[in-house]
């Protein structure tokens, strides 16, 4: 092994918006914030994800090749209908038609909100 992943680092025009945002889709706290860097881990020990001010930055267009989706993230759910009324709540913008769940966050990044795989533990035993 020559490296581990360390931050997803994500261009964005508002690095607290999109913290803010990813925060409270994933209920993890913010764990370094300056004026240009935010980072969204499980604790300041962990790798997380990471958001970097570029002003310029272009927002994908999903399924547009001029605009490519630079990246996107699988997030798994309990129940993709209720996390998608909650996503849009937190200011998510969805992409797809209705059932297949792609949204853009804030800055238009997309992300999948997909089913919890059966390996995978429940995220919320209430929704379980």
């Amino acid at each position: 092994m020559i490296g581990r992943v360390h931050h997803v680092v994500v261009d964005c025009p508002d690095p607290q918006a999109e913290a803010t945002f990813w925060s409270h889709l994933l209920g993890q706290p913010i764990t370094y914030a300056s004026d240009d860097f935010m980072v969204v881990a499980p604790d300041d020990h962990h790798s997380g994800l990471a958001f970097q001010r570029a002003p310029d930055h272009v927002a994908p267009v999903w399924g547009d090749p001029s605009a490519p989706q630079q990246l996107h993230l699988d997030v798994m759910t309990d129940d993709p209908d209720i996390a998608g009324a909650e996503v849009v709540a937190l200011g998510a913008r969805p992409l797809s038609p209705p059932g297949e769940h792609v949204y853009a966050d804030p800055a238009g990044h997309p992300f999948c909100l997909i089913r919890r795989p059966g390996w995978a533990p429940p995220l919320d035993a209430s929704r379980a």
